[in-house]
């Protein structure tokens, strides 16, 4: 199982296999045709209140990534979650986001859950 996070502003690689972006909204300034994404679970991003709080600098990285994880245990979200862990387990997997530091995001949280 191999689960990638990459930019979504990065140009699609042959050894991305299943495109996914998990943002909300889409990225600004990237074609839907350029973009080349496969999946898009928005159930499986952060809340708009979780994603205003990380991003208004009220916590920590430790923080966001506890009330994300409780987020995601809803049964909606673990649903999702378990989807995208069945495609992984077939092949490569890469997550897309907009984030600027994608190793600090919700998009490494998913890897983490995703690999183990």
């Amino acid at each position: 199982m191999t689960v990638r996070v990459r930019r979504i502003y990065e140009p699609p690689e042959p050894e991305d296999g299943v495109r996914v972006l998990v943002d909300r909204l889409w990225p600004r300034g990237v074609s839907k045709d350029a973009a080349r994404v496969d999946e898009w679970p928005k159930g499986l991003t952060p809340s708009t209140e979780l994603r205003r709080w990380f991003h208004a600098g009220e916590g920590s990285y430790d923080e966001f990534r506890r009330r994300y994880e409780t987020e995601l245990a809803a049964p909606d979200a673990a649903g999702l979650l378990d989807g995208l862990r069945e495609t992984a387990g077939r092949g490569t997997v890469t997550l897309l986001t907009a984030s600027k530091t994608p190793q600090e995001s919700h998009a490494s949280v998913l890897a983490e859950l995703l690999t183990h």
